[in-house]
């Protein structure tokens, strides 16, 4: 693999003054040349004034968070990464690329999760070149590779997860995304290791059913929502009832015996589970009529 070389550029700005002073000499001696009519001179200096001109071509720019890759012949001899103007060997070739961070969306993608069920889903990926060499020379085109291989980790992902946790501690796509996020973007950091490129942050930024089964899925949901209330109404109730019989007991308010702690305990259970007011029915009988 091509790896990052770090390369030192004269300053520009020093080289363009060094160019001032060249040309003024050079003019003046090829300007002496021709009136004395020298055939050596005037070549000699010919000559000069074609390597300077040849050397201009070694002037570049090199913007903030930017690399200029050199190239000689076609190999890679190292990159420069100090901003400003900047003058090397003028037979380089200089080729730009950006070191900003960037940031893509996926489209949305259909996928099964871990449950067979088809989910939409789409993520945003923060990524940033790191190694000049590797994303120029390793790969083809370096942010299309990043858009592929970032889709192709998101789809592997969903396959992992369900949509909805069914179980205790169960990991979802819906419900764990601290931990979905993290694990996405080391898949997605694993893939583009061998571009250069390393990955920010990426995060989950759309996640439905599929319309096909939205409306199916949404009466699960609401189904499951229900029965969860239903046990938490139900597991209240019963601690109401267990206190209230130990505190009767305790104070030796009164004495049931088993009927009608039976009895007592379908009536309050009754009360406090009903999801409409109770109507009190007075007792004007004795405890067993």
């Amino acid at each position: 693999m091509i790896r990052e070389l770090e390369r030192k550029a004269a300053n520009g700005l020093v080289v363009v003054v060094l160019y001032i002073v060249a040309s003024f000499v050079l003019g003046m001696g090829l300007a002496g040349a021709i009136r004395d009519v020298s055939a050596v001179r005037i070549a000699t200096f010919g000559f000069l004034w074609a390597l300077w001109l040849i050397g201009l071509h070694g002037f570049f720019i090199v913007l903030p968070n930017q690399g200029k890759v050199l190239l000689l012949f076609g190999d890679y001899v190292g990159t420069v990464k100090v901003s400003g103007l900047r003058w090397t060997n003028p037979f380089y070739n200089t080729r730009a690329i950006s070191l900003r961070v960037r940031n893509f969306e996926t489209e949305k993608l259909k996928v099964n999760d871990k449950s067979s069920n088809p989910v939409d889903i789409a993520a945003v990926v923060v990524w940033r070149v790191v190694d000049t060499a590797e994303a120029m020379f390793e790969v083809d085109n370096y942010e299309n590779f990043v858009h592929v291989q970032s889709e192709s980790a998101l789809r592997g992902l969903a396959n992992h997860y369900p949509y909805d946790a069914h179980e205790e501690a169960q990991l979802s796509l819906s419900g764990s995304t601290a931990e979905v996020a993290e694990r996405l973007q080391s898949e997605i950091q694993a893939r583009l290791e061998k571009a250069g490129v390393r990955v920010l942050e990426a995060r989950i930024t759309h996640l439905a059913y599929a319309a096909e089964i939205a409306s199916a899925m949404l009466r699960r949901q609401q189904a499951n929502a229900i029965i969860a209330a239903r046990r938490r109404i139900v597991e209240g109730a019963v601690g109401m009832v267990e206190d209230a019989l130990q505190q009767l007991s305790a104070k030796q308010v009164v004495k049931l015996d088993e009927e009608r702690k039976a009895a007592m305990v379908s009536n309050l259970l009754v009360v406090l589970c009903s999801e409409q007011a109770v109507q009190p029915v007075v007792n004007t009988g004795t405890l067993y009529q």
